[in-house]
């Protein structure tokens, strides 16, 4: 008669802290680990053979945006076929709630380019509770851990108005964010380059951030500058650790642009000296020395104020676009860059709903013409599109700096992708499907960057504890059985820039509290995924 659920046997366990690997067999009942043995003699409903194969916990992803795509793309084929069991969705400071009434038109239309698809659903809650309940009611095949964004809170009090807050406007702030952390998110997000994160002060982050002191809540920030002032961005975030008491986490840490690179040795520096000083700060990175964000992103700040509906309007004619084109040339933009880090022959559109064409091709071919035209013919192709586009740039970081940072015994292995797929999505990043298989396959295995059980530590307990996760994370009994089994000589990322909508090789087998999800290439089961809560 069988005993549990699952028996995975002959497998070589990886526990996710760091131990050596052992050969054991791992027994699932009721969706937790109950055994893990050199041999466990009752059998399972289901017996899988796992000789050569390697088990490990699912693997967490600290930094997704994969909220904003949960209810177009609840299977995520791209994050569960890499053995994603876990992913953190709300960062760069943009959530899918707070939302306001007096805002919602805004900041619907502000986050559309995130989306998996241009019909999203009406989005018709106000609160992180009410978002999670839209999540549950359709399912979700892997589990989220949400933040709240700042941008998304300052959107929902004040729209997109660049002035300080004021003290009702701050208090109004602090509320939601006191809301969604009684409501069970995991901390709060900045995207301190992204308007309207990008008109707030020090002050303000440092006031709103105190809200998580008593909760323990996560900082987690895409920092005010990843080029030139690299280091006083990376020192305003560790300020504002060192003033709440909180736990600060680093998003996607990178240096870009050609004249920065190098620059993370000494950030990486500053981190470890904060950390002997007694803050909890700590970073994440993806493999790939190209970044994604949104169009947006190369036109400056203050021609967004307004929104996007009111950026287009100045973009159309007159003074107004000519103000942006003003402010265009300080960024750099002529000739031959669209920013003076980035020509446009580096600039690859990934998602364009309103020109689904334009994507796989770069801003030089889509832009076309003379090249003394291309800014002017840029503004026009923005009208065009709407200003709905994601984009990814090719030259973004150098190699040294990406192995520097993965080599961090403080930097976790994240994606910054989001959920997509071949019908939905154009030309994503390859990391939304690649990541964790280009990790531990051509840096952990091929490169030897690191030791096997330090990679797979990077991508499981290491990510659960910057969140606080006490049953996940780790292969040992009374865990939750979020589990990957896997080759650990064929797993690699397959996903390319011109071939994107690829698994990754070597993933067998993923469980997903308790029940399979992936196995062999295939999606199956039901959607046994959930909206995780904050341990209080």
């Amino acid at each position: 008669m069988a005993e549990y659920d699952v028996v995975v046997r002959g497998a070589r366990v990886f526990d996710g802290m760091g131990n050596p690997f052992a050969y054991k067999d791992v027994a699932i009942k009721d969706g937790r680990v109950c055994r893990v043995e050199r041999h466990v003699a009752e059998g399972g409903h289901r017996e899988i053979d796992a000789t050569g194969l390697a088990i490990a916990p699912g693997f967490i992803d600290l930094h997704s945006h994969g909220d904003l795509a949960v209810l177009t793309c609840p299977d995520a084929p791209n994050y569960i076929s890499q053995g994603v069991t876990t992913t953190v969705c709300g960062n760069c400071g943009l959530s899918a709630a707070p939302l306001s009434d007096r805002h919602r038109e805004e900041a619907m239309r502000y986050l559309r380019p995130h989306l998996s698809d241009a019909d999203a659903p009406e989005w018709d809650w106000s609160t992180f509770g009410e978002f999670r309940e839209r999540i549950e009611n359709v399912g979700t095949r892997l589990n989220i851990a949400p933040l709240v964004g700042h941008g998304s809170i300052r959107i929902a009090v004040k729209g997109f108005d660049a002035s300080c807050p004021s003290q009702g406007e701050m208090a109004a702030m602090k509320t939601l964010l006191a809301d969604a952390m009684e409501e069970g998110v995991f901390g709060m997000s900045t995207g301190l380059i992204y308007p309207p994160g990008s008109y707030s002060e020090t002050p303000e982050l440092v006031e709103l951030a105190s809200v998580m002191t008593p909760y323990g809540g996560l900082y987690s920030t895409h920092l005010r500058s990843e080029k030139a002032c690299l280091v006083e961005a990376v020192d305003e975030a560790i300020l504002i650790g060192r003033m709440n008491g909180i736990a600060v986490e680093i998003s996607h840490h990178k240096a870009a642009g050609r004249s920065n690179w190098g620059k993370v040795h000494g950030t990486l520096r500053l981190m470890e000296r904060a950390r002997s000083e007694g803050v909890d700060v700590a970073c994440d990175v993806y493999p790939y020395s190209a970044s994604m964000t949104t169009i947006t992103s190369l036109v400056p700040d203050v021609a967004m104020e307004g929104g996007v509906e009111a950026f287009l309007d100045r973009i159309r004619g007159g003074e107004g676009r000519e103000e942006v084109w003003r402010g265009m040339r300080l960024l750099g933009t002529n000739a031959d860059f669209a920013t003076k880090d980035y020509p446009w022959w580096s600039i690859l559109i990934a998602r364009c709903p309103h020109q689904p064409e334009a994507a796989g091709r770069t801003l030089e071919e889509i832009l076309g013409g003379e090249p003394s035209e291309r800014p002017r013919a840029f503004l026009d192709w923005l009208v065009a599109v709407r200003a709905d586009a994601m984009h990814v740039m090719l030259a973004a970081m150098c190699e040294e700096d990406v192995i520097a940072v993965m080599r961090s015994p403080f930097a976790a292995i994240a994606s910054d992708g989001w959920f997509c797929s071949p019908e939905r999505d154009g030309a994503p990043h390859p990391r939304s499907y690649g990541t964790f298989g280009r990790f531990l396959g051509r840096y952990v295995r091929d490169e030897k960057l690191l030791p096997f059980e330090e990679g797979i530590r990077k991508i499981t307990s290491f990510p659960a504890s910057r969140l606080g996760l006490t049953d996940r994370g780790v292969l040992l009994p009374g865990f939750w059985a979020d589990l990957v089994v896997f080759d650990p000589e064929k797993i690699a990322d397959r996903s390319t820039f011109t071939e994107a909508h690829q698994y990754t090789a070597g993933i067998e087998y993923v469980f997903v509290n308790g029940e399979a999800a992936f196995e062999k290439g295939e999606i199956v089961g039901g959607r046994r995924g959930r909206v995780l809560r904050r341990s209080s």
